[in-house]
């Protein structure tokens, strides 16, 4: 599988029979195989996450389906796009089967299924997603974090921290292939809270930063610490917007 970071937040992943776009808003895209099956993700309506542009996609690429957080407005979109368009709530789960190399769904029959995409509630806007496919899981968060903000109350902090554990622990044990995950500097002392709580409740085997507003500098920093000493090794360092990276 291969692993491209875009910017921000957004990533792309190739698989053999599939490619995944997620939260793309920026950046340059590499070129993608257009014989393949296209699903392009956006876990909710901010700007930093979802943006109209991803809908040019589909004069390109003809095989592209769409799977958008319900809370992104679909009076905003063309209606002639809209029969390729799923829009996810929390706690949902769709399969695609892939024949002949187009991708059709949502099926009901799990057996039949080539790629499943899972939903969790994001403890801001829209949604985190879940993907299987070709036996590979893969975790893009979304704004799914514990929020912990200096300046908040104690009681807004900790319910956050609540929320965000109850949604993590929906996955405890989980072997994940792929966790794209926030770190985002603005937290200050705060920044690895979410990211720690979820390498430490599920089995991750390269967890890519993300949400760092373009300080690579957060990656080295939490490597550097003591927290991340169990899951150190598989924290994938970034070094800038384009960057590939191969993994099994």
């Amino acid at each position: 599988m291969k692993i491209t970071y875009i910017h921000h937040s957004a990533f792309l992943a190739e698989l053999e029979t599939v490619t995944l776009l997620f939260d793309y808003t920026e950046g340059s895209l590499p070129k993608i195989n257009d014989k393949k099956p296209l699903l392009v993700f956006a876990s909710h309506r901010h700007g930093d996450h979802y943006s109209e542009k991803i809908l040019e996609l589909m004069k390109e690429h003809e095989k592209t389906r769409y799977i958008l957080s319900d809370d992104i407005p679909k009076g905003r979109l063309p209606k002639e796009l809209l029969d390729e368009v799923v829009f996810m709530k929390p706690g949902e789960k769709i399969c695609f089967s892939n024949s002949e190399g187009n991708l059709t769904g949502p099926i009901l029959k799990e057996e039949m299924a080539d790629a499943e995409v899972l939903t969790l509630r994001s403890t801001d806007e829209g949604v985190a997603f879940l993907v299987k496919a070709e036996g590979k899981v893969i975790y893009h968060a979304g704004d799914l974090n514990n929020w912990r903000w200096e300046g908040e109350p104690d009681s807004w902090n900790d319910q956050m921290a609540k929320q965000y554990s109850g949604e993590v622990d929906k996955l405890t044990d989980m072997h994940i292939d792929a966790a794209f995950l926030p770190l985002d500097p603005r937290q200050e002392r705060a920044f690895s809270l979410g990211f720690d709580e979820f390498m430490r409740k599920t089995r991750v085997s390269h967890a890519f930063p993300m949400h760092f507003w373009g300080d690579f500098s957060v990656i080295g920093r939490l490597k550097d610490m003591d927290i991340s000493v169990p899951y150190r090794d598989r924290i994938v360092e970034i070094h800038e917007d384009g960057e590939c990276f191969e993994i099994g």
